[in-house]
Order: C-alpha cells, then sequence, then structure tokens
C-alpha cells in the first residue's frame, strides 16, 4: 500500500491543474488517467474539434466570396489531409502531459482506481491510501438504449474518420450535432439533424438559434424537431437504415453513417463509487456541495463534468471548479469556485454565442431590461466577407444600466461575446460600452450600435 497527500483522476483541466498546484506546494502526488493523458478537451474535444471547424471556415469563405474577392475554384476539405493536419496538434500531447507530471514529481498511473473502502482504491495490484480524492474523471457519451445503438459512431470517433461518408445523421440537437453537421456540409455530405425536442441548443437564446437553424437550411442541413430514433438496421451493403418516430409518426431514412450526438455523461462507471461511500447520480455526477466537496465522504472532491455542481459542462467552467479544489485543498478553508459569467459558443458556421441572461431568465426573475435585437447582416462588415445571417440581442437592466445578457450569432460571434462577459463581470452600463473607443474596423466596434 502506498500513501499520497493527494489522488487526482482523470488529466483534464481541472484535474491537472489540481494536481499541478498540489505538487507545486510540496505536497506528495499521484494522477491516474484511464485513457491517455491530456484530458477530452485536448485530445479528443475542443481542440482537434476546431481544427476541423476551421477546414470549413476556409471552404465555406472561399465559396461565399467567389467571384467577388476570389476565383475559389472547385474548392473543398481533403479530409486525408485535414486528419493529419490535425494529428499534428495531438499526438505529443500524452507524452508531454505525463511528462510534465514526471518533472514535477508527480506519480502518473496508467488505468482507472476503484474504491475498496471509503479511503482506498486500488488500481491493478496497488493499493493507494490517499488523504484526499478528486475526482475529475469528465464525461462520456450518453447511453442510448435502442436495437442497433451499437452503430453510432461517437464524437471522439468522427474526429478520426479517415474518410466522410455521403450521408450522415446526426442524433441530438446540440453542440456535437450542430458543429459537426456545419463541418460536414461543408465537405459535401448530406446532412440530417434528429432531435427529440422541439427546438435545439436548449442553452442558446431561442431567437438566435433561430436565426442559426435559417443559416442551415440554406446550407441543406435538414432538422428534423420531436424526433426519436427507434432503431438502427445495417443493410447488406454496409448502409443503414434509421427507423424513427417524428410527430408521433413513424418513418425511416437511410444513411451510411448515424453520429451520436445526443448528450453526454459523467464519466464514473469504473470507479466503483458505491464502496466509496461517494453518492452520486449516473445523468448529473457526484454529489456536491457549493465548494464540490462530496456529499457524502469528505476526503472526496469533484470538479468538471463529473461533478453535479449544477453549473454548464464547459471548459473555463472546469478551470473554475480546478482552482477552486485547488484552493481548498492547500488553504484547508473550503470555498466556493468563481465562475463569473461564463461565455458559451456553438462553433458552428458563423457561430453562435451567449454570455448571462436570456430573454426568457431575465423574465422569470422579474427583472426589467430593455431589449436590443436586430437583424444586422446589411451591416457593411457582415457583407464584406459575403456572409448572410448576422444578429443580435443583447439585455440591459433599466434600473442601472448594466449589461445582463448578450446573445450573437454572426462573423466574430465567438470572440466578441468576450467582451460581453468582460462588461457584465465589471458591471459595465451601455453607455461604458458606447463610450471605448473599439478598434475600428473591427466586429468589436459593433458593439457600441448593440447596446
Amino acid at each position: 500500500m502506498e500513501e499520497f497527500d493527494l489522488l487526482v483522476i482523470g488529466t483534464g483541466p481541472a484535474g491537472g491543474q489540481v494536481a499541478t498546484k498540489c505538487a507545486d506546494a510540496g505536497w506528495k502526488v499521484a494522477i491516474a488517467e484511464s485513457l491517455a493523458f491530456g484530458g477530452t478537451c485536448a485530445l479528443r474535444g475542443c481542440n482537434p474539434k476546431k481544427v476541423f471547424v476551421h477546414a470549413a471556415e476556409v471552404v465555406d469563405a472561399a465559396q461565399r466570396t467567389d467571384g467577388k474577392l476570389c476565383d475559389a475554384g472547385d474548392i473543398k476539405i481533403n479530409w486525408k489531409q485535414l486528419q493529419s493536419f490535425k494529428r499534428t496538434f495531438v499526438q505529443d500531447i500524452p507524452e508531454n502531459s505525463r511528462k510534465k507530471y514526471d518533472d514535477k514529481g508527480i506519480k502518473t498511473l496508467a488505468g482507472s482506481p476503484r474504491f475498496i473502502s471509503p479511503s482506498q482504491l486500488q488500481i491493478g495490484d496497488d493499493v493507494i491510501q490517499p488523504k484526499h480524492v478528486v475526482i475529475a474523471t469528465g464525461g462520456k457519451p450518453r447511453p442510448l438504449d435502442f436495437e442497433g445503438s451499437q452503430h453510432l459512431v461517437t464524437s471522439d470517433q468522427f474526429l478520426d474518420l479517415e474518410e466522410l461518408p455521403k450521408r450522415v445523421v446526426f442524433t441530438g440537437g446540440g453542440y456535437i450535432s450542430f458543429e459537426f453537421a456545419h463541418v460536414a456540409a461543408r465537405a459535401g455530405a448530406e446532412v440530417v439533424i434528429l432531435d427529440r425536442g422541439t427546438r435545439p441548443l436548449k442553452g442558446f437564446d431561442e431567437d438566435a438559434v433561430a436565426q442559426l437553424v435559417k443559416k442551415c437550411e440554406q446550407l441543406g442541413i435538414v432538422i428534423k424537431p420531436q424526433t426519436t430514433v427507434s432503431s438502427i438496421e445495417q443493410t447488406e451493403n454496409g448502409s443503414l437504415t434509421i427507423n424513427i418516430q417524428s410527430d408521433g409518426q413513424a418513418a425511416s431514412l437511410d444513411a451510411d453513417m448515424v453520429v451520436h450526438g445526443a448528450g453526454r455523461v459523467p464519466n464514473l462507471d469504473e470507479l466503483d463509487l458505491k464502496t466509496g461511500g461517494v453518492d452520486f447520480d449516473p445523468a448529473s455526477g457526484v454529489a456536491v456541495g457549493p465548494t464540490l466537496r462530496s456529499t457524502s465522504n469528505p476526503i472526496v472532491m469533484s470538479a468538471g463534468d463529473c461533478a453535479a455542481s449544477g453549473a454548464i459542462s464547459l471548459t473555463p467552467t472546469a478551470n473554475a471548479e480546478g482552482a477552486a479544489v485547488a484552493r481548498s485543498l492547500l488553504t484547508g478553508v473550503d470555498t466556493k469556485p468563481d465562475y463569473g459569467p461564463v461565455a458559451a459558443v456553438a462553433f458552428t458556421i458563423p457561430a453562435i454565442s451567449a454570455v448571462g441572461l436570456t430573454e426568457a431568465q431575465a423574465k422569470a426573475q422579474g427583472i426589467d431590461v430593455e431589449i436590443n435585437q436586430r437583424d444586422v447582416s446589411s451591416w457593411g462588415s457582415v457583407r464584406k466577407v459575403g456572409q448572410s445571417i448576422a444578429w443580435y440581442k443583447t439585455l440591459v437592466d433599466n434600473t442601472n444600466g448594466k449589461i445582463v445578457g448578450a446573445h450573437l450569432i454572426g462573423p466574430g460571434a465567438a470572440e466578441t461575446i468576450n467582451v460581453f462577459a468582460a462588461a457584465i463581470k465589471g458591471g459595465l452600463t451601455a453607455e461604458d460600452l458606447r463610450e471605448l473607443s473599439f478598434a475600428f474596423p473591427t466586429n468589436s466596434y459593433n458593439i457600441r450600435q448593440m447596446v
């Protein structure tokens, strides 16, 4: 049996941060990873995904400005080249990540520890007794229980495809489906999104999503709301038949690939949390209090997508939670994470972004807000890049003039939203933003007209 001050399970942004900060403070630390070291965001999520999105953005920019700014010719995504380029961003991460921990004296463990008591864990033949445990194992695709679900391709697998088939169907109406659908459409695939809800991307403003749906339709992406998959059958030639219930009616459609975009759940199956006396919910994660300490086992804390903290599952919130856990451990005083206003972006083309309150949330909270909303596809900054969709909605508290929410879609939306996040964090008013001397001409300069 080996004793540690701290065992961290998971090497993503939350777990890695806790491990390194505690090691820097002189703690004896071990960190375990059941997959490749580096975490989902770096290896199988945000970063490689953005490479794919940028490839689609390059093709999209050329096609929409063909005959105006350039002669695009037969521009297209070369999928094999894209994969090769993507690998240059991820192939060295596991080795570099592990070396970083080794250099700090952190013991690296390959595999998933499991609790054998509330204070001990086992990995392989080794028993570990840590003073503190941090569970930061992230998420995994939500299990889908229908016949033929084994034919689904996960987001991890999509990012490793050597070839993109012609007909691609996405299940679910969230980030994964929409971001990858926009990539696949720009790569020449026929794309369908099946969403069981009445509208997709529920975390975003309803009016903003309506603008994005309009763009999807322009691209030929078919979105089927209130549609569930009953089963998937593989035909003799290898193609797939998806049997669905749509608006209460049975139907079917054919595809070459079906991608799982129906959400993720905490990745906790291998830990045997019950034996460890750690309360959890398979859908929401480890039960934690406001300071991210387990409600049932005091030596355990949890952060990131596997913690039932109530925070949106994004890398910035995982970073905030990792920082709070490290601070709590090192000071001996449990502290709450400081999320601040969290900006969210779905990297469609164009991107859709949001920060702060939606109109519906403001009304539910009884806040008297001024709604500034406008289609700005006629703005010069939009027409210069050949984009056809651009729109904003900003919310200003009428009692004090402060910005309380912003929702954007169009060129620069993924970056411009950060200015609104800073404004909300700093308590800036609409007048403050109108008086700022933004660089011109930039997308951020347009903020002066949005508030």
